[in-house]
C-alpha cells in the first residue's frame, strides 16, 4: 500500500491549480497582475504578475538545467499579461512533462551539481522536479494571500478540494 503522494499526483494538482488561477486571473483582468507584493521583498518581484512569471520561469529554467540546455530567454515576456504568462507556463509544463517521461530509474536518483543563485547545489533530478512543483504550490498560496489582503477573493484552489486523489468540493445543501 502506497501512502505517499506521487510525483504524478503533484503534477496533476499543479496543473489543476494553474487552470483555476488562469480562469480567475483572466476573468478579473490583467490589472490584477499590477497589484504590489508589498514593500519587504527581495527586489526581484514587485507585483503579482512578476510572481506569476517567476513561478513559470523557475519551472522552465530548472528543466533547462536538468536537460543540459541554455536557459530560455524570458525577458520579453510581459508580467502584465495573463495570456502571455500562461503561454509561458504552458511551454514550461510541456517541457517538465517531457523531461519526467524520459527519465529512467537509475538516472533519476543520481545527484547532479547545479549552480543556483551563485550557490552550488547537489540534487537528484527527482528531487529537483519535486522542488519545482512545491515551489509553485507555495507561490500560488502567497498570491492568494496577497489578493485577499487587497480585498479580492480568488476562490479555493486548494489540494483538499481538487479532484486529485478523488473527492473534491461538494455543493452546500439547500
Amino acid at each position: 500500500m502506497s501512502v505517499g503522494v506521487s510525483l504524478t499526483e503533484l503534477m496533476e494538482f499543479t496543473a489543476w491549480e494553474r487552470s483555476k488561477w488562469f480562469e480567475w486571473l483572466r476573468k478579473n483582468g490583467d490589472s490584477v497582475l499590477a497589484i504590489s507584493v508589498g514593500p519587504h521583498g527581495d527586489g526581484r518581484m514587485e507585483t503579482i504578475g512578476d510572481l506569476v512569471k517567476h513561478i513559470f520561469i523557475a519551472e522552465k529554467h530548472h528543466i533547462d538545467r536538468l536537460s543540459n540546455r541554455a536557459l530560455t530567454d524570458t525577458a520579453s515576456i510581459p508580467s502584465s499579461s495573463v495570456e502571455a504568462l500562461f503561454q509561458l507556463g504552458g511551454r514550461s509544463r510541456r517541457d517538465l512533462e517531457e523531461f519526467v517521461a524520459r527519465q529512467s530509474a537509475p538516472v533519476w536518483e543520481i545527484p547532479r551539481e547545479f549552480n543556483l543563485l551563485n550557490t552550488p547545489v547537489s540534487v537528484t533530478p527527482r528531487k529537483f522536479v519535486v522542488h519545482v512543483l512545491v515551489h509553485e504550490i507555495r507561490h500560488w498560496a502567497q498570491i492568494a494571500t496577497m489578493l485577499r489582503l487587497n480585498g479580492l477573493a480568488p476562490g479555493l484552489p486548494d489540494f483538499l478540494v481538487s479532484p486529485v486523489m478523488g473527492g473534491g468540493l461538494k455543493p452546500r445543501p439547500a
